[in-house]
């Protein structure tokens, strides 16, 4: 391809870009309607647990009814919906689809190093950018006051997120794409709440979970410590199912990953709560032993049903499982992924496989306190925009984004305007669980 062809594809995307601001202008990015509404909050709340373990409900419900952002947090169907009767630029990328700032943290990489990215992609699907910086800008609000900020310091925080997003998407239209694909975002300065996040995945170790969550038996043997419902053992006939569908989760693997998990071997299964969003969903931990008692590997079974934005979408899903679904989109998003990420089936469910708890960690209310919030939110925008680079047109999204604030402004405006809506649901979800319409959990957690 000679250099006149490039420019002219460069530019094609420029001109695609600027065109998207006739669809949807940039400061139409601020509105939220709730007249939009034709569903009724609750109904679609409830209607979201169906298939889910219903005595485990009331578990999520009460971590839901903690608090504004918790209820947000397990509210990705209700926003879904919300965010589907909005105007759309129509420029798609791999979203994350759930991103908030509970979701963006730290982990091991297969080099060994710990990096800062998006580490939950139980929603990932292919779908509208905006929808992404809607829900983590809306997220930095909720989280902020439940950390006790004061609106004008969550207003700035958001700004802060929508510009870091905004420079960053123009650096990755220039870049070449193999440097793209290799983009880590480095930004620890003193204080930096980054910075804590990644002491603690330092210490979140395998030999960390496994006191944690196991207990010595009588013959020296290590199995999971029950903790009911929280934690518990299952038995023969389903551990030899979970087995065997580790099975066939192992050729999901590249070959080196498939290599470095033959060393291990299962010895223990326990059924394990997990999150806010996910609870009630089949999720399994299995213990397994490498090079001795010392080498522990903890493996997450994690059920994935299709995204909350699927019934929006057009092009849903072509992965033909779910779990597949989300290493995919787990993969395009991220730099580098968990060596040990794949996916199975059984009992008709589908499952994400992945290392449980491996140098992760993820941010505090503590850490988003008062200049906290705002480094965050400065790293977090970065972060989301490499993500969404990596996976569609950085040019498209940066020629109709812009080297303004309009967007930075607008995105403020709907963030304040829909955690209010939030809230108002909040309520009216806290009064299904008074009146009984919702059962929930007096201690979920």
């Amino acid at each position: 391809m000679n250099n006149s062809k490039v420019k002219s594809g460069l530019e094609e995307s420029k001109q695609v870009g600027l065109s998207c601001r006739e669809r949807v202008k940039r400061s139409d990015q601020s509105k939220w309607d709730v007249g939009r509404r034709s569903h009724d909050p609750i109904e679609l709340l409830i209607a979201a647990n169906k298939g889910r373990i219903p005595e485990l409900l009331p578990i999520k419900m009460g971590r839901m009814a903690a608090s504004p952002f918790g209820f947000f947090r397990g509210a990705v169907s209700l926003m879904a919906a919300d965010l589907a009767t909005l105007p759309v630029t129509k420029i798609e990328v791999q979203i994350c689809g759930d991103a908030h700032v509970r979701n963006m943290g730290c982990f091991a990489t297969p080099d060994g190093h710990l990096v800062f990215d998006i580490n939950d992609f139980d929603e990932t699907i292919w779908g509208p950018w905006e929808w992404d910086v809607k829900r983590l800008a809306t997220s930095l609000i909720l989280a902020g006051r439940e950390a006790g900020n004061s609106d004008r310091l969550c207003r700035q925080s958001v700004q802060l997120l929508v510009r870091a997003y905004r420079e960053a998407m123009l650096r990755f239209a220039k870049m070449p794409r193999l440097d793209l694909a290799r983009v880590r975002v480095h930004r620890l300065l003193e204080g930096d709440p980054v910075r804590s996040v990644l002491h603690k995945a330092a210490r979140a170790t395998p030999l960390q979970n496994l006191e944690k969550l196991t207990t010595v038996q009588r013959d020296g043997s290590r199995v999971f410590k029950e903790a009911k419902p929280f934690l518990t053992r299952v038995g023969k006939p389903l551990s030899a199912t979970i087995s065997r569908a580790l099975g066939s989760y192992r050729n999901t693997l590249p070959p080196a990953s498939q290599h470095v998990l033959s060393f291990y071997r299962p010895v223990d299964f326990a059924f394990k709560v997990v999150g806010t969003g996910s609870v009630a969903t089949h999720d399994y931990v299995v213990l397994h032993f490498g090079n001795g008692s010392g080498d522990p590997l903890f493996l997450q079974v994690k059920e994935e049903p299709s995204s909350a934005y699927a019934p929006y979408l057009r092009k849903a899903n072509s992965a033909g499982n779910q779990g597949e679904r989300v290493v995919e989109g787990q993969r395009r998003m991220q730099t580098q992924s968990d060596l040990l990420l794949g996916w199975t089936r059984f009992g008709g469910r589908d499952y994400l496989v992945r290392q449980l708890s491996d140098h992760k960690a993820s941010i505090e209310d503590e850490d988003l306190r008062g200049r906290g919030i705002l480094l965050y939110a400065h790293t977090s925008g970065e972060v989301l925009a490499k993500g969404h680079a990596r996976s569609g047109d950085a040019c498209v999204l940066a020629a109709y984004i812009g080297s303004g604030a309009k967007l930075d402004k607008a995105i403020e405006t709907f963030a304040i305007a829909y955690a209010d809506q939030m809230t108002l649901d909040y309520e009216r979800f806290r009064d299904s669980i008074r009146n009984g319409r919702i059962k929930a959990s007096r201690h979920p957690f």
